[in-house]
């Protein structure tokens, strides 16, 4: 028989409807939706990023300095290729209201600005003035803006006064809408703006202290981006210039959005995962019910090749609508909430079909569907015509054919490529796939040996019929323990995965933390100021402990003669610009583990100690070249050995450190750190700040909170995307339930005919769906600590500790899931009566 007999024999087998493929096409539907949805929703993104690449960046164009101001030959040439330039500085510092023991300071992000800023935008304000007027300040102080919550933070409001370094400033109104906020990435004090003039005297922008300077550009019409980019970084290279367009306005948050978006797609998969398990028990189930049929047809002289094609073309044309649907859905639900959306998102995003996501999810919707349809649909294929009539499916052997066998390991291959394709990231891609392989194994080997205890314990629950009866339904032939434990329990496990992960993420910031931890970190410390700083703090019984060290920041241009992003890719050492330190003596507990560190007096060409995890990484050796440009000026440096650096401990901690006769003659300031008595800090930062106005303190406990405060929304994506996944587990165990629910009435109808109770029948079904969901939560928390741990440990390299409340949380949502879907399909087996029951199976 031809395949255009087997595809007749498909469609007449769809006109009986879709009964008993509801789940199949819920399970595939949701799937593909959760990926649609996550991937339109980033498109979304990206396209409002791209849109407003100029707004955001604050011009066409933007070249950056750090440390410095553009030279007069420099600045003429940015304005000879410009139709209007800006010329903005971004730096930390301290906010201060009120004068002595009760003054109220605020860590900041300063942006000063010139006259012709912005460039692109509207910068609104409230109350709604211009920002020049507002900049203008009043006849006897320089105006400045400020974000609305530092604002309510220090207590003051438009027309009040407050300091920056020693000058004062009036506060002319609050931040409504800052266009170019997003490009400037991540910050750890909110928003004042003032004039650049209006800082000068201050010590805020001297040579040495911690200031990038922005200079944004309009460019005439035509101007090809990458030409005037490859001129200004040909001519300009060697002095430290960094230069972005609007094509990427702000890059720190595409990049975000793009891996977390990846990430999502990823956890959608894991959803997807879970409802191929519901896609498979359907077709297994639907097979089952077919039995007749084909027997019929092998009876009548169809081949195998014939019966497996027909129920193939009917599972595909099934599958195409569920993939359909939810693409649909995936398409359709981000632009009708856009608004909420939107109105949510710190970045403008631009809704409608994108069809990239739609592609993306369909992709991985037709390698599921043949994935997890191939397996059952391969049953029928080894059957023989005879033994059909005895329900040779639920006695089929375990494995099929090994042609089915290596298409389905050839089917898992090219959907895990796939993944890798479009996530961009490999490890993490792996890391999933083999994360849902293992829990697979590990759930698929729980439910043989529970089924193999419940078998072995009937004969020790005599006396005891509900328990027997339970016992005897979960040991027997049914498939439905090994549908309930595997689906449920896998959308445990990614639920139970991610709650550790996210438990220890919170945690681990504190938990990683020696059990003293800085007070404060103190920034742009001059050079003259550090004898009597440290004179302060010495004399103060409330310090235990101070650190210090020169900072410079640089940008690693070169290694070993090679642009540095040809070699090191896109890692984060060579992303942007580093701190950088000098040192004589090997500074105190610093563990060198390969090479030496320099001679006390050497004078020599310079050399650099860089951290060993990172220069593994980038895949450094002793004796390579480092070329960083600090100040505009290139210093080659030779890595004569690598040292242990520990980031987590909120302690300084510097990638490169050099020799100090290569860096002590540059322009810089000093970092310190200061370990002092809780209950005093807020003393000892006052008094420092009195006598020291330019240094800006950053507080660690203030810092932690505010990463915090990103992790957590973090974390709450995640979860929404796990809550997808244990949903379509949900659904798959309602469709074992209900697939089950025939024979859980023939089974009341003999019970009752035996003079069992309904009683005593609920209980024993209460009992199979308690212990079924307990099993699945108990081995859904070892695979999911299992899971949290290897994440925790070898992707994000942080400690673990098993979160015991999430895991209990997690049996518990197992045990009462399975008890509400085994007793809403308990009811009915219940009320039928046993007569009619018995006389339909005859």
């Amino acid at each position: 028989m031809s395949l255009k007999t087997a595809a007749k024999f498909a469609r007449r087998e769809l006109r009986g409807g879709i009964k008993g493929f509801r789940i199949f096409l819920a399970c595939l539907t949701l799937g593909v939706a959760a990926i649609a949805g996550v991937g339109s929703v980033k498109s979304a993104i990206q396209a409002g990023l791209s849109d407003q690449g100029a707004v955001l960046l604050g011009g066409d164009a933007e070249a950056q300095f750090t440390y410095r101001f553009a030279t007069d030959e420099e600045r003429a040439w940015l304005e000879s290729r410009s139709t209007a330039l800006s010329e903005v500085t971004d730096f930390r510092s301290m906010v201060v209201v009120g004068e002595g023991d009760t003054a109220e300071r605020g860590l900041t992000q300063v942006k000063s600005v010139d006259d012709a800023y912005p460039l692109l935008g509207d910068m609104v304000l409230s109350p709604d003035i211009p920002l020049p007027q507002a900049l203008d300040g009043t006849d006897a102080l320089p105006g400045a803006v400020m974000a609305p919550l530092l604002a309510d933070r220090l207590g003051i409001a438009p027309g009040d006064t407050f300091k920056l370094a020693d000058k004062d400033f009036h506060l002319s109104a609050v931040i409504e809408t800052e266009p170019d906020d997003t490009g400037g990435g991540f910050s750890l004090g909110p928003r004042t703006m003032v004039r650049t003039t209006d800082l000068i005297g201050t010590g805020l922008l001297e040579p040495g202290t911690l200031f990038e300077t922005e200079y944004r550009m309009l460019l005439p019409e035509g101007t090809d981006l990458d030409a005037i980019k490859a001129e200004a970084e040909g001519r300009y290279r060697d002095t430290g210039i960094r230069w972005r367009d609007s094509r990427n306005g702000a890059p720190g948050t595409a990049r975000f959005v793009d891996r977390m978006g990846a990430f999502l797609v990823l956890v959608g998969l894991s959803g997807l995962a879970v409802g191929g398990i519901g896609v498979s028990a359907a077709v297994r189930a639907y097979l089952s019910r077919k039995t007749s049929v084909i027997a019929t047809l092998r009876t009548l002289g169809a081949s195998r090749a014939t019966i497996f094609q027909t129920y193939f073309l009917q599972i595909g044309a099934l599958s195409l609508v569920g993939i359909v649907l939810g693409l649909i859905l995936g398409a359709s639900i981000p632009v009708v909430f856009s608004p909420l959306i939107t109105a949510s998102l710190p970045v403008p995003a631009m809704f409608g079909i994108h069809p990239a996501p739609l592609f993306e999810a369909a992709i991985y919707g037709v390698l599921a569907a043949l994935l997890f349809t191939l397996w059952p649909l391969a049953r029928t294929d080894e059957v023989r015509a005879a033994t059909l009539f005895r329900d040779a499916m639920a006695g089929a052997s375990l494995l099929p054919a090994p042609r089915y066998i290596l298409a389905t390991g050839v089917l898992l291959a090219i959907l895990v490529g796939t993944a890798i394709l479009f996530s961009g990231d490999a490890l993490i891609t792996l890391w999933t796939a083999g994360g849902l392989l293992g829990a697979l194994i590990i759930l698929a080997l729980a439910a043989t040996l529970i089924r193999f205890v419940a078998r072995k314990s009937v004969k020790a629950m005599r006396g005891r019929p509900a328990w027997r009866w339970a016992m005897g339904s979960i040991g027997g032939p049914r498939e439905e323990a090994a549908s309930v434990v595997l689906s449920l329990g896998l959308g445990l496990s990614v639920l139970a995965a991610i709650g550790q992960i996210d438990g220890n993420l919170r945690s681990a910031i504190n938990r990683d933390l020696p059990d003293v931890a800085p007070s404060y970190f103190f920034v742009d410390i001059q050079k003259d100021q550090m004898d009597d700083y440290l004179a302060i703090l010495n004399a103060d019984s409330a310090v235990s402990r101070i650190e210090s060290a020169p900072m410079l920041r640089g940008v690693v241009t070169e290694i070993n003669g090679i642009p540095a992003t040809e070699v090191a890719g896109d890692h984060w050492v060579i992303r942007g610009d580093r701190g950088v330190t000098y040192a004589n003596a090997l500074p105190d507990n610093t563990d060198i583990v390969a090479g030496e560190w320099w001679p006390l007096d050497y004078t020599g060409d310079p050399q650099v100690s860089f951290a060993a995890e990172e220069a593994a990484e980038i895949g450094l050796e002793l004796g390579d070249k480092i070329t960083v440009n600090i100040l505009g000026r290139d210093i080659t440096a030779t890595i004569t050995s690598f040292r242990e650096v520990d980031f987590s401990n909120a302690g300084m901690g510097f990638v490169m450190t050099l020799n100090a006769n290569a860096l002590q003659a540059a322009p810089h300031t000093f970092i310190s750190t200061v370990y002092a008595d809780p209950a005093e800090e807020a003393r000892v930062l006052r008094e420092l700040a009195s006598a020291f106005p330019n240094i800006t303190a950053i507080s660690v406990r203030d810092a932690i909170d505010r990463v915090s405060v990103l992790l957590d929304g973090v974390a709450g994506a995640v979860r929404w995307g796990a809550a997808a996944t244990l949903f379509t587990g949900f659904l798959v165990l309602i469709g074992a339930a209900a697939a089950g629910e025939q024979a859980r009435t023939y089974e009341a109808a003999i019970l009752k005919t035996l003079g069992a109770s309904r009683k005593r029948i609920l209980i024993s079904f209460t009992l199979r769906s308690a212990l079924l969901g307990a099993a699945a939560g108990a081995v859904a928390i070892v695979a999911g600590v299992l899971g949290g741990w290897a994440v925790s440990t070898f992707l994000m390299e942080t400690s673990f500790a098993v979160v015991w409340p999430s895991a209990f949380g997690i049996v518990l949502g197992g045990l009462l899931t399975t008890l509400l879907a085994g007793l809403f399909f308990a009811w009915r087996p219940l009320a039928a009566r046993p007569a009619q029951v018995l006389r339909a199976r005859e």
